[in-house]
């Protein structure tokens, strides 16, 4: 498993921690308990029923290094919002169609990504982690893309798939001369560790 080097400590506990998973299941120490509460919109609602804020995420991926966090969202969103140093794997859920604007919107149509499943598991299973780890989902805001990629995952067995419901750049401002920017809570609001440098070992590559 490759790592970035900005987190060699968690890189560590990560590694040993899913080593130690599938020789001796029963002894690890779980995590906390987290839970928030799960969100009134339905496109947020996922099937597993775990929700986690994004500071309960980051507080649950220092008690128990085999959480595993996956970021869901666009390659060029990660590259202008910044990027969670603890990110474990980076695939995009929904990419931006450029060749199609949604003028009523105004805004590119977002497409999913057709082997976005298929990737995420292969690296799961690149990095040996096993079926009943913690897979904490994380977008812009916890909605349209966290939640379906968490029940993705449910589905195909992995049973832990958390969304996180702030999801990275969090809710938009209500009032004030900021109304409608997103700087209420989420990864980049509430203090955690975050960066503009992208990993080149974890972040998504399209392929040729």
């Amino acid at each position: 498993m490759t790592t970035p080097l900005f987190r060699p400590l968690r890189a560590l506990g990560l590694a040993c921690a899913l080593a130690f998973t599938v020789t001796a299941p029963l002894a690890l120490t779980a995590a906390p308990a987290v839970a928030a509460d799960a969100p009134s919109k339905a496109t947020a609602q996922v099937k597993s029923g775990l929700y986690v804020t994004a500071k309960e995420a980051y507080e649950m991926m220092q008690a128990d290094p085999s959480v595993v966090l996956i970021d869901v969202r666009d390659p060029v969103e990660v590259m202008f919002t910044g990027f969670a140093k603890d990110t474990d794997i980076h695939v995009p859920y929904k990419m931006a169609n450029r060749a199609k604007l949604n003028a009523e919107k105004g805004v590119w149509s977002m497409e999913t990504n057709p082997a976005f499943a298929d990737e995420v598991e292969a690296r799961l299973e690149a990095m040996n982690v096993p079926k009943d780890a913690k897979l904490v989902f994380m977008c812009r805001s916890g909605s349209t893309r966290s939640a379906p990629a968490a029940d993705m995952f449910h589905d195909r067995g992995w049973t832990n798939a958390y969304t996180m419901v702030d999801g990275f750049e969090g809710g938009k401002r209500k009032d004030g001369p900021s109304a409608g920017v997103r700087d209420v809570s989420g990864w980049r609001n509430s203090g955690l560790p975050w960066t503009y440098k992208l990993p080149e070992s974890v972040v998504y590559v399209a392929k040729d």
